[in-house]
This record gives C-alpha cells, sequence and structure tokens, in this order.
C-alpha cells in the first residue's frame, strides 16, 4: 500500500512541474446542422479566422462540405484568438479535440499557448 501510495504521489508531482502542452484543436461537431455550422463559419470568418485557404483552387477547399469548412474556421479562429481570451464555442457547434484534423495539403494550425 506505502508503494502504491509513493507512485502517486510521484506521479502527481511529475505532472504538476511539466511544462509539456497538448495540442488542441477546434473543429465542428457533427451533430450540428449545416445551417447552425455556416452561421458560426460565417462568423469565424469575419471575427479571427483566416479563411482563405478555404477559397476554391486553395488547400483546403477540399472535401467542400459545410462540416470540413466550418472546422477549418474554427481551428483557425481558435488558435488565432485563444490567447486573447478566443473560445472553441460557435454555438454550441464545436468541440476540442487533440487529434490533428489536417488532411493532405490542408494544414490545420496549432499555436501554443504562450
Amino acid at each position: 500500500m506505502a508503494n502504491v501510495l509513493l507512485v502517486i504521489i510521484m506521479l502527481l508531482s511529475l505532472s504538476m512541474c511539466s511544462d509539456a502542452q497538448f495540442e488542441d484543436y477546434c473543429v465542428a461537431d457533427e451533430q450540428y446542422s449545416e445551417e447552425e455550422l455556416m452561421y458560426a463559419m460565417k462568423w469565424a470568418c469575419k471575427n479571427g479566422a483566416d479563411c482563405s485557404a478555404l477559397e476554391e483552387k486553395k488547400a483546403c477547399f477540399f472535401p467542400n462540405t459545410t462540416k470540413d469548412h466550418a472546422s477549418y474556421a474554427f481551428n483557425s479562429y481558435y488558435q488565432n484568438t485563444k490567447s486573447i481570451g478566443g473560445s472553441c464555442y460557435f454555438i454550441a457547434a464545436a468541440i476540442l479535440t487533440a487529434l490533428n484534423p489536417s488532411h493532405g495539403s490542408c494544414i490545420f494550425v496549432y499555436i501554443p499557448n504562450p
């Protein structure tokens, strides 16, 4: 019993001293309608997201779905604004994930907190 307690204390102290951060990405929640995702995506693109990669013939145009485009816009907004209080909420149409959603030439940026 004492050995188990000692191991737990050591693990807790290691985690408290660690500066490591997990990457987090903001993506569209699949349970929301296309209309809700489109509304939230347009807001994100006007308020801090860089949505230029979603234009036709750009790196993230395909797959050309509302969910995929919204995920890119949500993540761009979140990464660009999280250090000043931006969130991954978007009328509850987005979720955080540790899985990098990048695919092919479409790279979802991750910006660590300062």
